[in-house]
């Protein structure tokens, strides 16, 4: 791995790493904001009448919910892959 040779190149890769930390702000925010959409889409289901569940409808809300089982998991995993890329 090559090191910085002078002042401006680590200057640099803290402004990098500043960047980085401001999109993992933002990711989690994403991420709460999903969950708890998932969590919503999860109780709409739940509620929903054992005949509607079977049905259409719940089909969809089921595989709305996967679905967002699938962002989250990988907005998670954006974070965790920053996390590690920054050190943090």
């Amino acid at each position: 791995m090559r090191q910085a040779t002078d002042k401006g190149e680590r200057e640099m890769n803290k402004a990098r790493r500043e960047a980085l930390d401001k999109v993992r702000v933002e990711l989690e925010n994403l991420w709460l904001t999903v969950d708890n959409l998932r969590i919503e889409e999860e109780e709409y289901h739940d509620n929903m009448p054992e005949s509607l569940q079977g049905g259409e409808k719940g089909k969809q809300s089921q595989t709305a919910i996967d679905a967002l089982y699938e962002a989250v998991g990988s907005i998670g995993n954006a974070i965790n892959s920053i996390e590690e890329a920054t050190g943090a």
